[in-house]
């Protein structure tokens, strides 16, 4: 068993939450798993083509997103707050390739929320943090540079 540090990153922005949202949610491209039919075919060609085309602006892909503020209604506190899962296969299989445990990792999660003050924020674990666990170089370069969208998506959407 390893123990391993993780940098939690918790932003609050002056954007309203639902402006926000929208402009976080434009920067995304949408998943769809049917890319993955044409690696059942045997054609990594269109497969790699098909995910291209879902990608974002930012370089990620909304896989799905989770209601955490609707869940908040059975104990009566409902507010803003979506988990994101976001990522690209593309990126991913950058890593998975040099160490498949970085899988568990990959999609990242992103939490956007209203806090108790009415204020936008944003919150995810620092991916360099979550994948450095790996020890490998060509794991730690790729994800450095998924510190930096992750950096990019949020500004751009703020």
């Amino acid at each position: 068993m390893n123990r391993i540090s993780i940098e939690h990153v918790r932003l609050t922005l002056d954007r309203p939450f639902d402006a926000f949202r929208t402009a976080f949610e434009g920067q995304l491209g949408r998943f769809d798993p049917i890319a993955y039919e044409a690696l059942e075919h045997g054609d990594p060609k269109a497969a790699r083509s098909k995910l291209e085309s879902m990608t974002g602006p930012s370089g990620f892909m909304l896989f799905r997103t989770s209601d955490h503020g609707a869940v908040l209604r059975l104990v009566g506190e409902p507010r803003k707050a979506i988990q994101y899962l976001l990522g690209n296969p593309l990126i991913a299989v950058e890593m998975t390739r040099h160490a498949i445990g970085a899988a568990l990792y990959a999609p990242l999660r992103v939490l956007l929320y209203e806090d108790g003050e009415g204020k936008t924020c944003v919150e995810y674990d620092l991916p360099s943090s979550l994948f450095g666990q790996f020890g490998n170089e060509e794991v730690d370069r790729v994800a450095e540079s998924l510190d930096r969208k992750l950096e990019a998506l949020i500004a751009a959407a703020g």
